[in-house]
């Protein structure tokens, strides 16, 4: 359809202009024929005529139409209680019936996709499905059906589910655009069981001290008796109780008294020992999972005066029991003469020798040493601390900065929760000045400016191996901790966890050793990509790359696992996969400058066993889920019954209709069109005898 936005007059002048033109150049007795006058005379008329018309700004609007058939994804909860307590019978029959609704389904004109917890997996056909997933979040697995098919023509969800959940929130407190029909399996019947559902321990112990290992003990259809539960470690039984489980309750307590030994990794197992009659024996332990250390570390927050700062860094470090901490500030009360693991400087060394004190025992003792920098710092004493960071200031000019991660940084990791909340921290002051990085040192923050990330580091660790130093390139990071604060429910977690693992890398191999290899978490579960950190230093320790490193992982039952990768200047980790859970001891080799290095560690992987937590299936809420999107619940019996039920709805296909407007005058043909009818003209002009 061609469309254009001027009035039929202008048309008709357009006609006119070329019947005008026309006339005055073939109105002349001319050398060839009345008819050939004619016809060259309507050529002339033709290409007037539109060329003025193409002045209009005429346009081309073109109208597609698509038709989308309605679609029902075949939502199937493959988590292991389901593939665990449903009968066998019963699961067959499900996958039987999901086969045969696709096929019915398709049939009748719809699409049929598969969608499992996995959002990332597609399955061809329901048979194909393995039930082996570690944890189940319905809320998740439907909510990216909503996202995924969002604005198209999605008739209805098939959730096939035994409805417990053990991970994300309830589906039943979200809000889903489309039915949901669920198919209820796994065995709602209660089962004479014992588990352990829980054990509360603290994660950090310190060597020599005691510390308790609570753990619950659930049980149906053995009130009134005992239980034997064993605490052990790498098979070794260390000790045994004997628990009452009282009649009229389904939960019970004991708790463990450990001393903790020498600084290590440790791996304990509260176990049940199984009675006869047990459904299963699958929940019947559970590990624990203790970093035993030598004592509190000894931090020294030192100030050049009182600032907001010193309170957010104070508050965030005594979240951590692992920390003693000492405060001072110069000219208040005398600085205490102890060994300190680490040191906080803030705005030391500071202008007019403030603090001088302070930074001759840091010095002395080569304490690792955390510095915060702000107006009141000596930029030029700093500068000769030899931390890996010297900078140049302009002027007095400060920039207002928020800060952003490094993805090459890998000595720690940062959680995807903990960057978005970075991204909501306010502009902080940090000096407008010329930085440069020297060997070793590297950037785990940088400077964003308003929405410009920039290259200029925030937070540097550098120094050497013998004496580690970090750089925070602001005094305004209190306002971010207050932030933080208020925007969650008074838990700045991301600011602490960043205060605290800077301490904890100043502090963790502080030995003088060329060859570093760590893992780059405290601890994994089942389920993660393990990985691993490395850096690799010369003689004289500048940090080098290409170096081949031979890394050798030994379980609990002394196997062997060897990997081989090389360090990058890109800081890229090694990537293991998942493991089984269990304490791992690694070591690591390499041949740097002709001389062989190694470096030894522990590694933790935590198991989960969330899906034997639960052997009792929630219909109920997947009958409430049903009932609030306008449908029912069904059984694998009745998939006959849900086919019906989804035809019955009358969901009809969806025609979309999409407009595409081109100008004319950007068609291409019609160039040539013109080109054509005017070399036509000329060319019989020609031959035809005119001058």
């Amino acid at each position: 359809m061609i469309s254009f936005a001027s009035s039929p007059w202008l048309i008709l002048l357009c006609l006119a202009a070329g019947v005008g033109y026309a006339a005055l150049l073939y109105s002349a007795k001319a050398p060839w024929s009345k008819p050939l006058n004619y016809g060259l005379a309507l050529l002339r008329f033709l290409v007037v005529s539109f060329l003025c018309f193409l002045l209009l700004s005429p346009f081309v609007k073109t109208t597609t139409t698509t038709t989308e058939d309605p679609t029902v994804v075949l939502a199937v909860d493959n988590s292991q209680s389901v593939g665990l307590f449903t009968p066998v019978p019963t699961l067959q029959q499900t996958t039987t019936g999901l086969e045969q609704l696709s096929q019915t389904l398709r049939g009748r004109g719809f699409k049929v996709e598969i969608q499992t917890l996995d959002p990332s997996a597609h399955p061809s056909r329901p048979d194909s499905i393995r039930f082996q997933t570690a944890a189940t979040d319905l809320d998740g697995m439907l909510s990216n059906i909503q996202d995924a098919y969002d604005g198209r023509n999605l008739a209805g969800v098939v959730l096939v589910s035994d409805g417990i959940v053990n991970q994300g929130r309830s589906p039943v407190y979200s809000e889903y655009n489309f039915p949901i029909y669920s198919v209820a399996v796994g065995d709602t019947l209660p089962k004479k069981d014992l588990s352990l559902p829980t054990l509360n321990y603290n994660r950090v112990a310190f060597s020599g001290n005691r510390f308790p290992i609570e753990a619950e003990i659930g049980y149906d259809g053995f009130g009134g008796g005992t239980a034997t539960v064993q605490l052990r470690e790498n098979g070794r039984v260390l000790q045994t109780k004997q628990v009452n489980l009282p009649a009229g309750r389904r939960r019970q307590k004991t708790t463990f008294l450990v001393t903790a030994p020498a600084p290590s990794k440790r791996r304990y197992e509260v176990l049940i020992t199984p009675k006869a009659g047990e459904f299963t024996t699958l929940n019947n332990s559970k590990f624990v999972y203790v970093e035993v250390v030598k004592g509190k570390l000894r931090v020294l927050l030192a100030g050049a005066a009182p600032h907001p700062d010193l309170k957010a860094l104070r508050a965030a470090i005594l979240q951590n029991d692992n920390f003693d901490l000492t405060t001072y500030l110069p000219g208040i009360a005398p600085l205490k003469a102890q060994d300190y693991d680490v040191a906080i400087l803030h705005q030391l060394p500071a202008q007019g020798g403030v603090g001088a004190e302070v930074l001759a025992q840091v010095r002395a003792k080569r304490i690792p040493a955390f510095y915060i920098l702000g107006p009141q710092s000596d930029l030029s004493a700093y500068n000769a601390l030899g931390t890996g960071l010297s900078l140049t200031p302009r002027a007095q000019q400060t920039d207002e900065v928020t800060p952003v991660l490094n993805q090459a940084f890998s000595r720690f990791s940062f959680e995807e929760e903990a960057l978005r909340r970075y991204a909501t921290y306010p502009p902080a002051p940090v000096p407008f000045a010329e930085y440069r990085l020297g060997g070793g040192a590297e950037a785990a923050l940088f400077q964003q400016v308003g929405r410009l990330k920039t290259q200029k580091p925030l937070l540097v660790f550098g120094g050497s191996p013998e004496h580690r130093q970090a750089t925070l390139l602001t005094d305004g990071s209190w306002q971010w901790r207050l932030t933080e604060a208020a925007d969650h429910d008074d838990r700045p977690e991301a600011y602490d966890r960043l205060i605290i693992r800077t301490l904890q890398l100043l502090t963790q191999n502080a030995n003088k050793k060329r060859l570093d290899v760590y893992p780059t978490q405290d601890a994994f579960t089942t389920s993660d990509d393990v990985t691993f950190g490395a850096e690799t230093y010369n003689a004289i320790f500048e940090r080098i790359y290409g170096q081949q490193i031979t890394l050798t992982l030994t379980d609990e039952k002394n196997r062997n696992r060897t990997f081989t990768f090389t360090t990058s200047d890109d800081a890229a980790p090694l990537h293991l996969g998942a493991l089984p859970g269990g304490l791992y001891r690694y070591a690591a080799r390499a041949t740097l400058g002709g001389q062989p290095q190694q470096d030894r560690g522990e590694l933790l992987v935590q198991e989960q066993q969330l899906e034997a937590l639960d052997a009792r299936a929630n219909h109920n809420l997947l009958h409430q889920l049903s009932r609030r999107s306008g449908s029912r619940l069904y059984y694998p019996s009745q998939f006959q019954q849900l086919s019906q039920d989804i035809e019955k709805a009358d969901y009809k296909p969806v025609i979309y209709s999409q407009d595409d407007i081109k100008d004319v005058i950007n068609l291409k043909w019609l160039f040539f069109l013109i080109l054509a009818l005017l070399a036509t003209e000329w060319a019989t002009r020609k031959y035809s005898g005119s001058i």
